[in-house]
Order: structure tokens, then C-alpha cells, then sequence
């Protein structure tokens, strides 16, 4: 079959590759001895003593070139950062000869030695020249200069949104900052981990696919076991299974995984999405409440070198204890100027009509209350902030309150107008559990497809017995998005869920 090229650049590519191989130039080699990364060249080398540095092995991409009669400059980028090479015509005939065959974007292996040009770079004088791969797409060429007062302006940056999201190895590639965000994202998640094994708690692995998909209100992934003719779900939460750990004996447990929701895809939703959840026995919400300020604060000031979180328009956020304390209703009644308490459903709908919200005429009161706290509260929480005590409609899981039965112990965390937590005192009664179980089944009789399904087996594991217990969870990627002001999930997950492109072939079929 003849190869159909998409532009004329990929052709010429392909026409250098054969003619490389045509010289007996083998494009894709299996090693490259690389000794040196370029930080620890430009970080290391001094102009007193460059003898460190008099023999250097270094591997990277040609990200420019400058060609200049019988001398050649050219930058290299690997996962370090960027360094200026040199290579002369009548040092190395035939390298150089190659070097007319090669692209931004091939992967290179250099040796050589380190000086510093007349215009002060430090730059390898190159004594060896390795094609290690061969770039056969072109890649953008973002140009960079510095104005007067030494800030970076970019010409033709890889700015598409899209196009970053669906080629994220190109974005790696040519917007360094992408990668920070993402080693920032790294070191957050060990940062975490440190701060949960330091207490002692154990990490541990629960099921991604399961026979009864729960722990929280979202609608599942489907699919099917072959081997035993069974329908299987996605996990849309891991925390019925991580309790049955607390039942069985284990008092602080954790897992960092990814969890699956078939929802909608927005600015902080992804329907693969990334999630902590902690368990710890005989606690309760208020002390999970401290923990979670705490942790915050310590890996904050691990990744970011401070206790702050950062919006997206740059805005600092302070992580100052103790976090701002604020019920639910509280904070709905002085958005709507009334209280919202003792509301009949019908009554709130006519509020959420008032204020002109969208929601469906079957909602369910839970549901209700969830949309006037999201439309009229949500977006002016920018300090972190706590909000307590959740009507009991909308907590299946959580423990009644001690004062007062309607409501739940829970709280979620607020900042920057996410949540990025949710927390309870863990509900242990097999009797109300089984209660709010079988209400949850109503509402999903009545027509809500993400109301929770009964688990007998876990209703069996409380009636073995669960102590009292205090339960977290934290949405890794929306506290990545915090810490490294990324203004979308998308923009901290490596690779998010996007439509299908469509290509001629699709349309036409």
C-alpha cells in the first residue's frame, strides 16, 4: 500500500529517513550512553574550572537550529531542560553532512566538551554526533525572545486547547510548563502519601470492577464479566470497601485511585477522575476537620514552599487555621434571605424557580437543596472554607447528628469555588443504614439514576460490627488544579477523556 502523506513536511521527512538508512545511518537505535542531564551542566559548570565538564554524554531533542556556513548551533531539550550545542563542518565531515538530513524534533546523543560562547551560554562543543530517532511530525515551533525587562514573550506557542489535550505528548514536548504542572501533580500525590504513612495508616488496593457499584450518588460504568455471565460496574467510590477493612479490624486505612462516574465532562468533572479516601477508627467528623486542615497545610508548604492554594487567575489563596466554619442551611438562608430548614420540597422548587435555577419537577429534596447551595453559595467560597452538618437526605452514609437527627456529620471542603473534600462520621448502624438504603431505592424508583443501590453484604459487614469511624475524601486532580492554578481538570490530567475527532472517513460514513 503507498504511504499518503498529510503534508509535504512529513513527506520530505520520510525522504530523509530513507536517504539516512540509504547511508547506512541507522534512525532507531537501542541505547545511548547518557551520562549528563543539561541542568546539571549549566548548574554545575564554572568558567574557573571546566574540567568536570571536558568530557560530557548527553541525549535530548533539537528543539532549534542555526545554521551558519561551516558551523552550526543548535538546542537540545531533554527531561532537565534545554542546552545550546555547537558542531564544526571540518571536525566532523561526515556528522555534519547529517546534520543536513535531521529536524527539530529528532532525538539526538551529543559528547563532547563544555565552554562558554562569546555571548556568555554555556554550550557543548560537539566531538560526536548520534541519531537516536527520527521525528517524522512535524512539531510546532514556538519562538522565544525577552523584552527589556528579561520577561519571556512566546511567538506560535502550541496554544489550542484541544489540540494540547488530544496530542498531550506534542504539549509535553513544547510548553515546558506543562510538565512542571505535572511534576507538581507528582509530588503533591507522595506528599499526601507521606503525610498518611507517617500516622501509621495503611495503604491498601480495593476492587475497580464490582458486583454492586456504591459510596456515593453517581451513575455507573457497565459492563460484563464473560467468564461468569454477570453484569460488572466501574467503581464509582471505593468507600463501602475500605470500610469493610475498618470492620475487619484494620484502624486507619487509605487508597489513592481512580474512580469512574458517567456524567458530564466540564471544567472540574472528568468522568475518570483520581480520589484519596482515608478511614480511621474511632474518630469522628470534627477530628477528620483538623487532620484535613493539617494535611493541607503540610503539603502545601512541601510542594508549593508555602501554605497556599493558587486560582487560575493567580490569585493566592492563604491556608490559614483554623478554615472558616459555616452550616449548610445557614449559608443557603442568607443567599435566599429566608431559612431553609423546614421547607417542603414543593417550597424549595419554588425557590430554586425564584432564583432561576434548572432542575427537574421530580427532584428530590436532597437534590434541591444540592442546587441552591451550588448555584447561590458555591461560587463565593474562595477562602477555604468548611461546610457542616448536610440535611440527612442528602448523606446516606454519614452518621445522624448528635444534636440534631435531620441532619448528618459531614462536611465538605471549599476553595476557590471547588470542593475538593467530603468527610463524615461514618454511619455504623445496620438498622438506619438499611433505612436510608431502602430510601435511596425509592427515589431511584422514582426516576433518580444515581440514588444508591442496597448492598446487602455491606449492611451484612456492619452488623459484624464497624467501631465509630471518621472518613475523607479529597479529589486529587481538582487539588492538583489548586496547586498548580491549572484553570481545568483537563489541565492536570495527562491524558482526559475527549470526543472522538472526526476525520473524513467518519463524516462520510
Amino acid at each position: 500500500m503507498t504511504r499518503q502523506f498529510d503534508n509535504d513536511q512529513i513527506r520530505r521527512r520520510y525522504e530523509e529517513l530513507h536517504e539516512l538508512r540509504m547511508r547506512g545511518v541507522e534512525p532507531y537505535p537501542y541505547s545511548f550512553d547518557q551520562r549528563h542531564t543539561s541542568q546539571q551542566i549549566l548548574s554545575g559548570y564554572r568558567d574557573e574550572d571546566p574540567s568536570p565538564f571536558s568530557s560530557v554524554s548527553v541525549a535530548g531533542r533539537i528543539m532549534a537550529m542555526r545554521r551558519m556556513g561551516k558551523a552550526t548551533f543548535f538546542h537540545i531539550q531533554d527531561a532537565a531542560g534545554k542546552i545550546q550545542c555547537y558542531m564544526k563542518a571540518d571536525e566532523l565531515p561526515q556528522e555534519y553532512e547529517m546534520l543536513r538530513l535531521l529536524d527539530i524534533g529528532d532525538i539526538v546523543g551529543i559528547r563532547g566538551f563544555v565552554f562558554r560562547t562569546r555571548t556568555g551560554e554555556i554550550t557543548i562543543h560537539v566531538q560526536q554526533l548520534t541519531l537516536l530517532c527520527k521525528c517524522l511530525h512535524p512539531l510546532p515551533v514556538v519562538k522565544e525572545e525577552r523584552d527589556e525587562q528579561g520577561n519571556i514573550i512566546l511567538h506560535d506557542a502550541f496554544s489550542d486547547k484541544e489540540q494540547r489535550y488530544r496530542r498531550r505528548y506534542i504539549d509535553l514536548i513544547v510548553n515546558p510548563h506543562v510538565r512542571r504542572t505535572f511534576i507538581v501533580r507528582s509530588r503533591m500525590i507522595s506528599a499526601i502519601r507521606s503525610y498518611l504513612d507517617s500516622h501509621g495508616w495503611l495503604e491498601v488496593e480495593t476492587p475497580v470492577l464490582q458486583p454492586i457499584y456504591g459510596g456515593a450518588t453517581a451513575r455507573p460504568f457497565v459492563t460484563h464479566l464473560n467468564a461468569l455471565d454477570i453484569p460488572l460496574y466501574l467503581r464509582i467510590a471505593d468507600e463501602l470497601y475500605l470500610k469493610r477493612l475498618i470492620v475487619g479490624g484494620f484502624e486507619g486505612v487509605y487508597e489513592i485511585s481512580k474512580n469512574f462516574r458517567n456524567e458530564g465532562i466540564d471544567r472540574m468533572h472528568n468522568p475518570e477522575f483520581t480520589a484519596l479516601e482515608l478511614y480511621v477508627a474511632y474518630r469522628d467528623y470534627q477530628w477528620m476537620m483538623s487532620l484535613t486542615e493539617d494535611l493541607l497545610v503540610s503539603v502545601a508548604e512541601q510542594v508549593r514552599g508555602e501554605a497556599s492554594l493558587l486560582k487560575s487567575d493567580g490569585t493566592v489563596i492563604p491556608l490559614v487555621r483554623p478554615f472558616r466554619r459555616i452550616r449548610l442551611l445557614d449559608a443557603i438562608a442568607d443567599a435566599v434571605g429566608e431559612a431553609v430548614d423546614n421547607l417542603s420540597e414543593s417550597q424549595l422548587f419554588a425557590l430554586c424557580k425564584k432564583h432561576k435555577i434548572d432542575i427537574a419537577p421530580t427532584a428530590s429534596k436532597a437534590k434541591l437543596i444540592d442546587e441552591l447551595f451550588t448555584a447561590l453559595v458555591q461560587p463565593h467560597l474562595v477562602e477555604p472554607t468548611f461546610v457542616l452538618d448536610h440535611p440527612v437526605e442528602m448523606s446516606p452514609l454519614a452518621k445522624r447528628h448528635r444534636d440534631n437527627p435531620a441532619l448528618a456529620e459531614r462536611f465538605e471542603l471549599y476553595v476557590g469555588g471547588m470542593e475538593i473534600a467530603n468527610a463524615f462520621s461514618e454511619l455504623n448502624d445496620p438498622q438506619d443504614q438499611r433505612e436510608r438504603f431502602e430510601h435511596q431505592a425509592r427515589l431511584r424508583a422514582s426516576g433518580d439514576d444515581e440514588a444508591m443501590v442496597i448492598d446487602e453484604d455491606f449492611i451484612t459487614a456492619l452488623e459484624v460490627g464497624m467501631p465509630p469511624t471518621a472518613g475523607l475524601g479529597i479529589g486529587i486532580d481538582r487539588l492538583a488544579m489548586l496547586m498548580t492554578g491549572a484553570p481545568s481538570i483537563r489541565d492536570v490530567i495527562f491524558f482526559p477523556l475527549m470526543r472522538p475527532e472526526q476525520t473524513p472517513s467518519t463524516v462520510e460514513s
